[in-house]
């Protein structure tokens, strides 16, 4: 039941000061006059709370009576979330223009999950066991790709006193009882958990396993673990939606969370009509049985941006604890921090550089902090990978919400703006990006796919930066000063710009590569080169080189090969070699 938490005392945008009860906590949820918009505190001074609003504060008035329940702002976990579209406080958008129209109403309260639907649910424990926090009580079939865990919640434990027979339930249906001291707990398919509090786990583990998003420029240059975070800097125009898109349905994550935070409607749009078309690779199902949207668009309010990058974390946290491998798509935590600097400035707080709050980088540290590979309090191993992108004003690196990004990541795919407008995507900067996650998944890679990758790896990376040095040259003078062993590298580099680094998402072949498919290619450019390198400095010519159809073969393999022959592509290396060896001859 709520009750009064005090009167409207001032409306200053998003930001409502009010005369408090003594009662009122920080980061408590409150519901604001007539139409109970809902809000949160974000600050107490003597006698007064301010409280950031989520919806339009427009009509408020002083006078206006202020309710509270007592409790943070939460989101509802349960079957159902996967393939639903919310905004930034976890209102179903869908369900809401089916009752309301295309604008959401001020006010509305509208449960996040369906009250109405059954689950097929299946116990997998008994009366008398132990029910320890995240213990797995059951399991429901929420997608054709997803069992979904039914958990006894972090903050309970005791005993089972009973479980449900195997059946059909909704999410208001008690599923068990949980006693303790002779206290009994009703445990429900649907619960809830406070966005800002991070799921607690038993303990996080070393990561080891790579991310593979199928992208060659990603999984072979600049590779992200299970458990990550990587930015993904760039200005307008130069891929960071696109590549999220492409992760999103390639990536081999279980499940895809994607924030839409702050961005274009348009964009958003975009999104929401193209992904139910799509359908996974894998299991040849729609996509959206394995992803759930957040879409806070740049007209929506603003306070409620700043709520949606934790919605969005709290349910990967959720999904993590199921065991499951989860990829949040954060598009953009620049609009976040955007957000942080208004609802800042509606407050009087004193401004650091560019107007941003001081807690910033705090605020940054704790999101990115969440994300991890663990072993959940049910003992499961799960992992959050967070793919960030940043919207620096005018592609600038050094401004606030980039460089304090850099600070708390280990990855950074940076977006060139001359590499986009060369149509050469991704436009991910071989020279400034880089990926500190190389030691820990190396171990994989030599196991999975060959004990080779690492050493091809530094190869290629010494040629592009050798190439980089040599480009300041050719700009000044030519490339026809140059030795003829120094060319060579820059055709080789050019090959493999073109024939490997180069993507093209719409092509049936070349939108995905898989580990193997990968290193394979690199192997043929790295032979290649190695062996050409003997040949030029015995006289043979880089134009006689070209001329070869192996090196035409080099230039089109990443469409020439599907995924499906493989073992071709295994054997080029040697036609390589052996091409190569019949011109020395």
């Amino acid at each position: 039941m709520a009750n009064v938490a005090g009167k409207v005392f001032r409306v200053v945008g998003p930001v409502v000061e009010i005369e408090a009860s003594s009662n009122l906590r920080m980061l408590d949820m409150v519901a604001v006059g007539e139409q109970h918009l809902i809000g949160e505190v974000v600050h107490l001074k003597d006698e007064y709370a301010y409280i950031q609003v989520y919806e339009d504060t427009t009509s408020l008035k002083a006078g206006d009576l202020v309710y509270t329940e007592g409790y943070p702002l939460y989101v509802e976990l349960g079957p159902g979330l996967l393939g639903n579209i919310y905004d930034g406080i976890q209102r179903p958008l869908e369900v809401i223009r089916d009752t309301q129209g295309v604008y959401i109403s001020r006010g509305v309260g509208t449960r996040p999950l369906d009250v109405k639907k059954s689950w097929h649910f299946k116990p997998v424990c008994a009366a008398g066991d132990e029910a320890s926090p995240g213990k797995v009580l059951g399991e429901v079939q929420e997608t054709a790709l997803i069992i979904h865990k039914v958990l006894v919640p972090p903050d309970v434990r005791g005993t089972v006193k009973w479980v449900s027979q195997e059946g059909d339930y909704t999410i208001a249906d008690q599923v068990a009882c949980i006693t303790d001291n002779g206290a009994e707990m009703p445990v429900f398919m649907a619960q809830k958990w406070p966005v800002r509090k991070p799921r607690p786990v038993q303990n996080k583990l070393a990561l080891g396993e790579p991310l593979i998003t199928g992208q060659r420029v990603i999984d072979t240059l600049f590779p992200i673990a299970k458990g990550g975070c990587v930015a993904v800097p760039g200005g307008f125009g130069t891929g960071k939606t696109v590549i999220q898109h492409q992760l999103a349905k390639w990536s081999d994550a279980n499940i895809v969370i994607y924030v839409g935070c702050g961005e274009r409607g348009n964009e958003m749009t975009d999104v929401l009509l193209n992904f139910p078309k799509l359908i996974d690779p894998r299991t040849k199902r729609p996509l959206s049985e394995r992803t759930i949207f957040i879409a806070n668009t740049s007209n929506m309010p603003v306070a409620a941006r700043e709520a949606s990058i934790y919605t969005g974390i709290t349910l990967a946290e959720y999904y993590r604890d199921m065991g499951y491998n989860v990829a949040l798509m954060a598009d953009s935590t620049s609009r976040w921090a955007e957000a942080l600097r208004e609802l800042s400035g509606r407050l009087e707080e004193m401004p650091l550089e560019e107007g941003f709050p001081a807690y910033l980088p705090s605020r940054l540290a704790e999101f990115y902090e969440r994300a991890g590979r663990v072993t959940a309090l049910n003992g499961l191993t799960g992992s959050v990978s967070i793919i960030a992108a940043v919207s620096p004003p005018g592609g600038d690196f050094s401004e606030p919400v980039t460089s304090h990004t850099k600070r708390f990541v280990r990855c950074l795919w940076a977006l060139d703006r001359d590499l986009a407008n060369s149509r050469h995507y991704p436009s991910i900067s071989w020279i400034d990006s880089y990926s500190e996650y190389i030691d820990d998944i190396k171990d994989w890679w030599h196991a999975n796919v060959d004990k080779e990758w690492q050493d091809l790896r530094l190869v290629i990376m010494e040629l592009l930066q050798k190439e980089q040095r040599l480009q300041q040259v050719v700009k000044l003078v030519g490339p026809d000063v140059l030795p003829v062993t120094q060319r060579l590298v820059l055709d080789v580099c050019a090959l493999f710009k073109n024939g490997f680094l180069q993507q093209v998402s719409y092509d049936a072949v070349d939108t995905y590569s898989s580990a193997r498919k990968q290193f394979l290619m690199l192997k043929a450019i790295v032979t290649f080169y190695r062996k050409s390198e003997e040949l030029v400095k015995k006289g043979i010519g880089i134009a006689e080189l070209r001329q070869l159809p192996v090196y035409e073969e080099l230039a089109r393999m990443k469409q020439r090969y599907t995924e499906n022959d493989l073992d071709k592509l295994e054997r080029l290396s040697q036609k390589v070699e052996e091409a190569l060896t019949e011109i020395e001859l």
